[in-house]
């Protein structure tokens, strides 16, 4: 009598080694499962990393910030998980693409895991560096050669698990497209030309109506 050993995987943890298993599944049983949510998370991770780039502290105290970043993050998260979906798909459709919208939102929400991983990094960043996170003048990074080793820590693990993220995209939108990773490439390559001919386009427009 043959048993059924199989058992169902869990994505928050199978995401990082079994990225088009996992992605396959969840299409498969429900393909909005946690999409907002992941989307949200990922938009609040980055606008938490751009606000430390921009250098936001040295207009807002750590409150603000927190609080800026908890409203625009989720919302431009979900928002370009929409658009960038709705782009895949239509420039994915002329390389052979046959995903839907919603399975494309799909791999790229749960692609975002390790993003929303590194989230936690923010808590032993807070307790040693504080305030200075997010200000360009940073005297007390630069006063102890121990924090500074432990800041550019912190920043190239960070880039890892980007690029580690991007990497999981890829085979999960060519999971979901029907392709490979590198055909996944050139589909998300395609969607970023989309973006500029969109802008430069724009541009050029608003220029022209200034000579009228």
């Amino acid at each position: 009598m043959e048993t059924d050993d199989y058992r169902p995987l869990t994505p928050w943890t199978s995401i990082w080694t079994r990225p088009r298993e996992t992605i396959r599944e969840i299409v498969f049983s429900n393909p909005t499962r946690s999409v907002l949510l992941l989307a949200a998370l990922a938009g609040f991770s980055t606008a938490l990393d751009n606000a430390s780039i921009a250098s936001m502290g040295d207009t807002f105290d750590l409150v603000m910030i927190f609080g800026i970043v908890a409203i625009v993050g989720p919302i431009g998260g979900i928002v370009s998980l929409f658009i960038g979906a709705a782009l895949l798909r239509w420039m994915g459709m002329w390389i052979g693409g046959v995903a839907s919208s919603m399975d494309i939102r799909a791999a790229m929400a749960w692609s975002n895991v390790p993003i929303i991983w590194a989230l936690l990094l923010w808590i032993p960043e807070l307790y040693l560096f504080g305030g200075e996170l997010f200000t360009s003048y940073t005297p007390k990074i630069d006063a102890s050669e121990s924090l500074t080793y432990s800041f550019i820590g912190f920043d190239v693990i960070k880039i890892i698990v980007s690029m580690w993220a991007f990497i999981i995209f890829l085979k999960c939108l060519g999971e979901v497209q029907g392709f490979s990773a590198w055909k996944a490439l050139g589909n998300t390559l395609l969607a970023g030309l989309a973006v500029i001919v969109l802008i430069v386009t724009t541009l050029f427009g608003l220029d022209a109506m200034d000579v009228i």
